[in-house]
């Protein structure tokens, strides 16, 4: 393949400090990458279209892009104790709000079709009696200043935004992340590298090894992405960036391995019974 492939992930720290090495050609044989930086919302979109031969994409796309996209097993994000919040403006009168009060309530989200959504549909299914009002769809970096600003009367947030809604004046009213892991044991799925089946199985494999030697050299030299990470972070404080790596770059970037596979499957499955979703075919996960 002569030309370079063109790939589209986020400007968020997991993604750049996954993707650093090979997008400097730092990885020994692996094919040269034509990189656009675009919101979750955007990729899953270009998922979609069949647009670019790699994408960041959300879990809860998959059912929309399998046809077209296998699910590479690495370079994702998935974990313990990441998932996505619900923010709502501070109590003045240090009451406690609960998730009954967003019965009826304008909530915005990151995209329709992201999982940070999906786990939001599930989470409010059980625990909001009849359901929310509007749902409005912001740039992840714009929900939690709508929150503050009382443009919306709750925020579905996500990445780094566990370790600065403080500084909004922002209530954490209800973890999803939490909510998953008690309701099911399994790890949170949240973004998935995807690529196109027609590369070929033997080109899908070489870019899964790509992927696994770009994450094992970012983590071997840490300091090699800082510059890259922190130039598209959007002005994040590096901690936060830091913190941002820790929690979202882990074991199940290098291998989804059998836990997180059974997250992938299990978050997609209950999502088919309550009718969010399509059902996955049979194979739908694999590469060939």
């Amino acid at each position: 393949m002569t030309e370079p492939l063109k790939i589209a992930y986020s400007p968020c720290p997991n993604d750049t400090f996954v993707f650093h090495a090979w997008a400097h050609g730092r990885v020994p044989g692996a094919p040269a990458l034509d990189v656009t930086f675009a919101d979750i919302d955007i990729t899953n979109g270009m998922a979609e279209r069949g647009e670019f031969d790699v994408l960041k994409v959300s879990y809860a796309v998959l059912p929309w892009v399998l046809d077209d996209y296998a699910l590479l097993p690495c370079g994702g994000a998935l974990g313990r104790g990441c998932g996505p919040l619900v923010l709502t403006r501070e109590p003045g009168d240090g009451s406690q709000p609960t998730a009954k009060d967003l019965a009826g309530k304008t909530v915005a989200v990151p995209s329709e079709r992201s999982t940070a959504y999906l786990l939001f549909r599930l989470w409010a299914a059980a625990e909001v009696p009849g359901g929310v009002g509007e749902i409005k769809v912001l740039p992840f970096h714009a929900i939690m200043p709508a929150v503050r600003d009382g443009e919306v009367d709750a925020g579905l947030v996500i990445h780094e935004a566990r370790f600065t809604y403080q500084n909004y004046g922002l209530h954490c009213l209800a973890d999803m992340g939490e909510h998953w892991e008690r309701t099911t044991g399994l790890p949170i799925p949240l973004g998935a590298i995807v690529a196109k089946r027609s590369l070929g199985a033997e080109r899908l494999r070489e870019l899964t090894d790509a992927i696994r030697t770009s994450v094992r050299m970012a983590w071997d030299d840490p300091a090699a992405s800082r510059t890259y990470v922190l130039e598209h972070a959007q002005e994040m404080d590096p901690a936060v960036a830091d913190q941002h790596i820790g929690l979202y770059v882990n074991e199940f970037t290098a291998d989804l391995g059998e836990n997180g596979y059974a997250a992938v499957r299990g978050l997609l499955t209950r999502a088919a019974a309550e009718g969010l979703v399509p059902p996955l075919g049979p194979g739908a996960l694999d590469i060939v």
